[in-house]
């Protein structure tokens, strides 16, 4: 389990250089995924490794909240005067968001030429 949590950092740590040695705008985390899901394809056998790992984070993910609610908590009056703008911007990009996706799928459903009825 060790070894496989090296194993995630080092291709987090692996994006971390790399974007900012080429100071790219993508997050060095998100590089990192993006080389350790090349790996995964390369070497499948990798991903088999890390598999019960990744499990194991993924279902203590809520744990990595805490320390978000607790800033959130302690800048309680910064919260007050920014509120209602941060709830307008959550409220926007929710909708956003949603309707970004259902327009990908009508415009994804039209091209392949399945307009959503089930072939029975």
């Amino acid at each position: 389990m060790i070894l496989n949590i090296a194993i995630i950092l080092g291709f987090q740590l692996a994006g971390e250089v790399t974007a900012r040695a080429l100071a790219l705008p993508v997050p060095g985390p998100v590089i990192g995924m993006a080389l350790l899901l090349g790996a995964f394809l390369i070497r499948p056998t990798l991903a088999e490794r890390v598999l019960p790992t990744a499990r194991g984070l993924l279902q203590h993910l809520s744990l990595l909240f805490v320390p978000a609610g607790v800033g959130v908590i302690s800048h309680a009056e910064a919260l007050g005067q920014s509120g209602p703008a941060l709830l307008l911007a959550l409220v926007a990009s929710t909708v956003l968001a949603l309707a970004a996706g259902a327009l990908t799928f009508v415009w994804l459903a039209r091209l392949t030429g399945n307009g959503g009825e089930d072939s029975a």
